[in-house]
């Protein structure tokens, strides 16, 4: 890809991901356009070098439809079918979105994202909450990584069995982070005048590109086949 997304194309596939996974899909063809759009945002990781997350998403995908069609059924008995019937249906329904979202936070910066949210007129309240968000969880992913390697450094792996020390060890140390990393970035946010009354103007230029277009033409016939078939067939 010559260029990266626009940050309002990949807003408008994680909407239209997630108003498709409201909807439940009742027919092999509805699970193919539900599939073949979930695909997208995994090939787009592979584009964007994020080989690891591509996989890990796909796998637990693929994973999840298999037990789904192949293993598990309406007549399946047993507490354990009904635990895997009850996490495979929520793996398959909800995780398009959260792949979507992934994508989305992983590949845009923050000066993208404020860019394109005073293009779309979004009032600045919501969008330094959205971009507070967008650094909060890779931030807390990267600081419970560090927790895990000071643990171990200490021999201290999985709390050595105990659920306690597992607790105290690593749960703990990563709520106090969270708070601080919330006041951190919202001090931050604050820093660069995103509370302001004047409006505020961007280095980034943003514009739409081939690949924008032709991503928002497909979920947009997407939305309207799978609609179209559900509702109106």
């Amino acid at each position: 890809m010559s260029r990266r997304l626009d940050p309002r194309t990949k807003l408008y596939m994680v909407f239209i991901v997630s108003a498709i996974v409201m909807m439940t899909a009742t027919t092999p063809f509805l699970w193919a356009v539900r599939i073949v759009m979930t695909m997208v945002p995994i090939l787009l990781l592979v584009i964007e070098k994020r080989y690891a997350s591509a996989f890990r998403f796909f796998a637990l995908y693929i994973v999840a439809l298999a037990l789904t069609f192949f293993y598990l059924s309406e007549e399946s008995t047993g507490v354990f079918e009904a635990i895997l019937t009850g996490y495979c249906g929520i793996i398959a329904q909800f995780l398009p979105a959260m792949i979507t979202a992934w994508y989305m936070i992983r590949t845009t910066k923050i000066n993208e994202f404020m860019s394109a949210m005073q293009k779309l007129r979004v009032p600045d309240g919501i969008g330094i909450s959205l971009a507070v968000v967008m650094r909060f969880f890779p931030t807390i992913k990267e600081e419970y990584a560090s927790i895990r390697d000071a643990m171990r450094m200490r021999a201290l792996t999985f709390g050595r069995g105990n659920i306690v020390r597992m607790v105290e060890y690593r749960m703990i140390p990563l709520l106090f982070s969270c708070v601080n990393i919330g006041d951190e970035l919202s001090a931050a946010a604050l820093t660069r005048g995103l509370g302001g009354k004047v409006k505020r103007t961007s280095v980034v230029e943003l514009r739409f590109g081939v690949m924008d277009y032709l991503l928002m033409l497909f979920f947009t016939v997407a939305t309207v086949i799978f609609i179209g078939f559900k509702y109106f067939k």
